[in-house]
């Protein structure tokens, strides 16, 4: 699977971002940290207007991250997909350098605020949209990873650009706690993305390989049987 200018989205802790060059935006991804998380920086190629997702370690890698699309390291938001530590390791250090206001979920919000001792500027609700530039980005609630979980997407090049955290990955939904969270969580999914979205639909996740809606579609009754 390949995408815009060769870009297949393949990225391992230590080495360079995967960049990948769209008409109006340029997102830019990083593996970073011990469980191999995928930070993304977005990047409007007009106004250079930039919005951060999952610092989820290594501060100084995602400050050059930042500067590689803002020579001036200009960062509008940075937002967290969900409250889980690995997600947001850097988070405290990339706010103190860049200024950026914290945006996550509005559920998980009071917990991400405590874990890095900075309040969350901006919560999201499912149906928010934002802009990053002349981007505008679109944000989906997906509850059952956590309860404030949230997806961001964006349009370009002919599809949907679609950042899922934790709450879809090539092969599955991302872990719940149980068979109530569970059923949340694969019921947002096919709601909110599947039913939605066409199969072009590119997915960033928050850890592995990207993937695309056309790609994982057809398993979605397996999932759902399978409970997990």
């Amino acid at each position: 699977m390949s995408g815009s200018g060769g870009y297949d989205g393949r990225v391992a802790v230590g080495g360079p971002p995967a960049v990948r060059e769209l008409p109006h935006a340029v997102v830019r991804k990083l593996a970073v940290g011990p469980m191999a998380n995928n930070a993304y920086l977005l990047t409007c190629r007009t106004t250079h207007a930039q919005l951060l997702i999952d610092p989820a370690a290594e501060p100084d890698a995602l400050l050059r991250l930042v500067r590689a699309g803002s020579g001036a390291g200009a960062l509008g938001r940075v937002v967290v997909t969900h409250r889980h530590a690995d997600h947001l390791g850097a988070l405290a250090d990339l706010v103190a350098v860049t200024g950026a206001p914290i945006a996550a979920g509005a559920p998980d919000a009071d917990a991400i605020a405590a874990a890095v001792r900075l309040p969350v500027a901006i919560r999201l609700h499912d149906g928010d949209a934002f802009d990053v530039g002349h981007v505008r980005v679109g944000v989906v609630g997906l509850r059952g990873h956590t309860p404030g979980s949230v997806a961001l997407f964006f349009r370009d090049d002919g599809r949907v650009h679609l950042f899922t955290g934790d709450s879809l990955f090539p092969g599955g939904v991302g872990k719940t706690a149980g068979p109530p969270e569970f059923a949340s969580l694969i019921a947002d999914v096919t709601e909110r993305l599947f039913d939605r979205f066409d199969d072009e639909t590119w997915v960033y996740p928050g850890h592995g390989d990207d993937t695309t809606l056309g790609a994982e579609r057809p398993h979605l009754a397996a999932w759902r049987a399978r409970g997990w």
